[in-house]
């Protein structure tokens, strides 16, 4: 009997301690604290990604072309290379959520006729910010979608680095990232 009430206080304690050794819970999503849109606006070089569904065609060269338009909202237009050496590319609109120096975006695809659906736009948040401008990250709350872009096609190996430990400390798993080829 002894052995038997042991043996159940030992499950117990390995029990109700195992939900703390086996949960991966990330720290809570943040963003950077400010974005200045119009500063922002420009070419971005694909560098890095967590692959995605919307992408799979794309074999490199990536890149997002952001533009300012009179009503506020952001004109994209993300491009990339095909294997057969093609250029493929996507015409959306992006709109500010929040204040103007808000950090969160949405983003949508779909025909502007469909814009009143909220399906439609995803969210484009940006989460790590160089002061230069010329190196972010941008997810999403649930963490499934990232991308790192950079003003130029290749970039320090110092400064990604470092990113990489941020986004690290951020909850974001670095196995998951794939290399964004640019150039030939």
């Amino acid at each position: 009997m002894k052995i038997l009430a042991y043996m159940v206080w030992l499950g117990c304690v390995v029990f109700a301690g195992f939900p703390v050794f086996a949960t991966d819970t990330p720290p809570p999503f943040q963003t950077i604290e400010s974005l200045d849109v119009p500063r922002y606006m420009g070419t971005w070089h694909e560098i890095a990604k967590y692959p995605n569904r919307f992408q799979k065609q794309c074999m490199r060269n990536t890149t997002a072309l952001y533009s300012l338009e009179k009503d506020g909202t952001v004109k994209v237009l993300n491009r990339c290379q095909l294997a057969s050496g093609e250029m493929d590319q996507a015409q959306g609109q992006a709109r500010q959520i929040g204040g103007a120096k808000s950090p969160r975006l949405e983003v949508r695809f779909a025909p502007a006729w469909l814009s009143w659906l909220p399906m439609v736009w995803g969210k484009y948040w940006v989460i790590d910010l160089d002061v230069e401008y010329q190196l972010v990250a941008v997810s999403e709350p649930s963490r499934k979608y990232l991308w790192v872009l950079a003003r130029t096609p290749k970039v320090d190996k110092a400064k990604y680095d470092a990113l990489l430990q941020r986004l690290k400390a951020k909850g974001f798993k670095l196995n998951k990232l794939e290399l964004s080829p640019q150039g030939n």
